[in-house]
């Protein structure tokens, strides 16, 4: 095959892949009972589409982290287009933070993912919980959100390491 055709192949390959891990993240994140303490589940899509913007730049990043703002929009019933739009944002505004200012290590990428996962379900918060007034918010948000965080960002470099075996495997030192 001529260079142009495998390099065509290895970057389908690739998304494909990355593709299959946002899979089992939603998979993962919508199976009833997987990895639940108490009331708190893991987010798994959105460490997933952060490590995809930290390793693939901002704007492929973006529109990964929009297909998986969809995708999680779809899976928790929500209006579309308000993680998708969030997920965007944060995607790029993460790869653009680690390019210029952070090292890609799994310390400095739990933190990104801590502070994604807080701005994204805190505006999930305020526009489902606290904007209609329902009873017992505060509960809520100290009870659930900040601890769904904390387990989102621990659970985190579990995706860092998937993303980067694909990105190192499709990515060839030349």
């Amino acid at each position: 095959m001529t260079s142009r055709t495998k390099r065509n192949l290895r970057l389908t390959a690739k998304w494909a892949l990355y593709l299959v891990i946002l899979l089992v993240a939603l998979t993962g994140q919508t199976t009833p009972g997987f990895l639940t303490i108490g009331q708190v589940r893991p987010i798994f899509i959105l460490p997933v589409c952060l490590a995809v913007a930290v390793y693939e730049g901002e704007y492929a990043g973006a529109f990964f982290g929009a297909v998986g703002g969809l995708l999680w929009d779809y899976a928790a019933g929500r209006v579309a287009g308000l993680l998708a739009l969030g997920l965007m944002a944060v995607c790029f505004a993460a790869a653009i933070l680690v390019q210029l200012y952070l090292r890609t290590n799994a310390m400095n990428f739990i933190l990104v993912s801590g502070c994604a996962c807080l701005l994204i379900t805190g505006v999930d918060f305020l526009f489902y919980y606290l904007m209609p007034g329902y009873a017992g918010a505060a509960q809520r948000y100290f009870g659930v959100v900040l601890p769904m965080t904390v387990f989102t960002a621990a659970l985190s470099p579990l995706a860092l390491a998937a993303v980067r075996g694909v990105w190192r495997r499709m990515n060839p030192e030349d």
